[in-house]
C-alpha cells in the first residue's frame, strides 16, 4: 500500500535573529531577521519523505502564506517532496480554525483528484504565535485520530505508528489509516538539500490555491515579548593575581581538583 503524506509547514520569522513585533502586535515583523521554517516543521517533512520512500508514495507539502512563503515549499521539495500546495493569504489574518479548513479542503480537493492523503503530519506547534491547536482542530473537521508531540512516525499494514517522549517515559501510539499526527523535533535529523535537489525544486511547479472560505481570523489580543534574560559578569581580577580566583572558580564547576 503506497502512502501519500501530506505534510504542512509555515513561513516564519528566524529565531535566531532579532525579534520584532509589527504595531499592531498580531505578528512578528521579519525586517531585523530571515524566514525559515520550524525545526518542528523540517522534522515533519523529513518523516513525510521517509513514509513516502518507504512505501512507494509521494509526499506533498502545503503551506498557507503570502507570494514569498513559496520560498519554504521549495525547501521541502529540495529534500524530497514530490509536490507543493500553496494557499495564497495573509496568513495574519488566519486563526487556527481557519488553517485547518483549508488544510482539510486540500486534503479534500486532492483526495477527489485521484491523489488521498492517508497522513498529514503538521509541527507541534506555531514557531511564531505558540498555537498548538492547528492539528488536534484539522483532525476533527475531517474526522479522523489524531496523536500530538511525537518524534518519530512509521506506517505499515493501514496504521500509523508514532512514538514520542511522554510525562512518564517514552510512548507508542497506533491509529488506523487515515490520521493526523503532529510532530516534535529531535526524534529524526533532517536531511540536507543536495545541489540537484535545489537545482530540481527551482524549477518544479507549485499548486497555488485560493482561501477556500473568509476567515475568521485569530482569537488572541496581541502578542508579547518575553523580557531579555538578565546577564551579569564578575571581573575575577587582572593580570597574575587573578589566578587564585581563576581555580576556585575551576574547583568549584568541578573540572578541578587539588
Amino acid at each position: 500500500m503506497s502512502v501519500n503524506p501530506l505534510v504542512c509547514v509555515k513561513r516564519v520569522v528566524d529565531s535566531s535573529g532579532e525579534v520584532v513585533l509589527t504595531e499592531d502586535a498580531q505578528g512578528v515583523d521579519g525586517r531585523y531577521a530571515g524566514f525559515t521554517m520550524s525545526a518542528h516543521e523540517e522534522c515533519a517533512v523529513e518523516l513525510a519523505v521517509r513514509v513516502a520512500g518507504a512505501s512507494d508514495g509521494a509526499a506533498t507539502v502545503m503551506t498557507l502564506g503570502d507570494a514569498d512563503a513559496v520560498e519554504q515549499l521549495r525547501a521541502a521539495l529540495a529534500v524530497g517532496c514530490a509536490a507543493a500546495t500553496h494557499v495564497v493569504a495573509d496568513s495574519q489574518g488566519y486563526g487556527p480554525a481557519d488553517v485547518a479548513r483549508e488544510i482539510a479542503a486540500v486534503v479534500r480537493d486532492h483526495e477527489a483528484a485521484g491523489t488521498p492523503h492517508e497522513l498529514v503530519l503538521l509541527g507541534n506547534d506555531a514557531a511564531d504565535s505558540g498555537d498548538f491547536q492547528v492539528g488536534i482542530r484539522l483532525a476533527y473537521e475531517l474526522g479522523w485520530p489524531v496523536v500530538n508531540g511525537v518524534s518519530t512516525v512509521s506506517v505499515a499494514d493501514g496504521e500509523v505508528t508514532a512514538s514520542g517522549a511522554g510525562p512518564d517515559g517514552h510512548e507508542t501510539y497506533r491509529l488506523p489509516l487515515p490520521a493526523v499526527v503532529t510532530i516534535l523535533e529531535g526524534g529524526v535529523e533532517p536531511r540536507y538539500p543536495t545541489v540537484p535537489g535545489r537545482m530540481k525544486a527551482k524549477k518544479a511547479p507549485v499548486e497555488e490555491r485560493e482561501p477556500s472560505a473568509t476567515p475568521a481570523g485569530p482569537s488572541r489580543l496581541r502578542l508579547v515579548l518575553p523580557p531579555p534574560t538578565p546577564s551579569s559578569v564578575e571581573i575575577l581580577g587582572e593580570g597574575a593575581s587573578a589566578a587564585p580566583a581563576v581555580v576556585d572558580l575551576f574547583e568549584q564547576l568541578g573540572v578541578l581538583a587539588r
